[in-house]
């Protein structure tokens, strides 16, 4: 069954991808377009290839969580715990409500050096092995520092604006409207990083068809950090975008983390 549920499409070259090697982390909404007034209801979910586990609510791995609305940004302060970790009344007017969360540092520790340099060819790290074979780290253990920077697109009424970005670290920033009634199947997103364009990137589509089958693509984004990404009526997508570098404090102690990971997710669904 689990089989069923993914046909995998790989474009702009073959990458490997094991369920082992990625670990996505996004918000997803149990209705993407919500009436005025409504309730907006999204779960955070962590898993792969589209499918993951739902997870509550936490103070302490929050660094920010907020809604965006007409280009008013307002903080969301769920209880401890709470799970759906998204629960809030819909705007009282038309717009595109964008959710966001970026979490504070987690870390994770790889035993395996096969598994890394299999993630690192993946997220299409090229130079990573090389690094850090010059640096001398260790191969048998090293731990990798990782945070999450998310978004999920949501339509209250005619779902009418536009995206605009939100200052996280690495963040997908869509320039095109997915519920607008003109938007002619082709997403056009923004990638950056430390709030510059991140060229040459490789950006992951999860694409979710309403069987449940999820197709997987790979996209690059050009000089000025943009990718233009078709998409299919009654499809729910996930974008992902890993950035990896060194940590600033790798070496310092036996157990400081060696590398850094920032995983930028935009979701969103195309109206049928």
């Amino acid at each position: 069954m689990y089989l069923s549920r993914l046909f995998l499409l790989v474009t702009l070259g073959a990458v490997p991808l094991s369920p082992a090697l990625s670990h996505e982390f996004w918000i997803e909404p149990h209705d993407y377009q919500v009436d005025n007034g409504g309730t907006v209801v999204g779960d955070f979910k962590n898993g792969q290839e589209f499918v993951g586990n739902t997870l509550s609510f936490f103070d302490k791995s929050t660094e920010c969580y907020a809604m965006v609305a007409d280009g008013v940004r307002t903080p969301l302060k769920p209880r401890a715990g709470d799970r759906p970790a998204l629960n809030i009344p819909a705007p009282i007017d038309d717009g595109l409500l964008v959710v966001v969360h970026e979490t504070t540092p987690q870390y994770v520790t790889y035993t395996d050096w096969d598994k890394f340099v299999k993630f690192t060819k993946h997220k299409d790290f090229t130079d990573a092995v090389a690094l850090h074979e010059q640096r001398g780290w260790s191969k048998e253990k090293l731990r990798e520092r990782y945070t999450r920077h998310v978004k999920a697109l949501i339509a209250v009424g005619s779902g009418a604006g536009a995206d605009q970005a939100v200052g996280m670290a690495t963040e997908f920033t869509a320039l095109t409207n997915p519920y607008d009634p003109g938007f002619d199947g082709t997403m056009q997103v923004s990638l950056t990083y430390d709030g510059a364009p991140r060229a040459d990137a490789q950006v992951e589509v999860f694409d979710r068809a309403p069987d449940d089958s999820v197709t997987i693509t790979l996209h690059r984004t050009d000089t000025e950090g943009l990718a233009e990404i078709p998409v299919t009526p009654g499809h729910a997508y996930l974008f992902d975008a890993v950035t990896l570098r060194e940590a600033a404090d790798a070496g310092e102690t036996e157990n400081a983390p060696v590398w850094e990971t920032l995983w930028a997710a935009l979701t969103f669904e195309v109206p049928r």
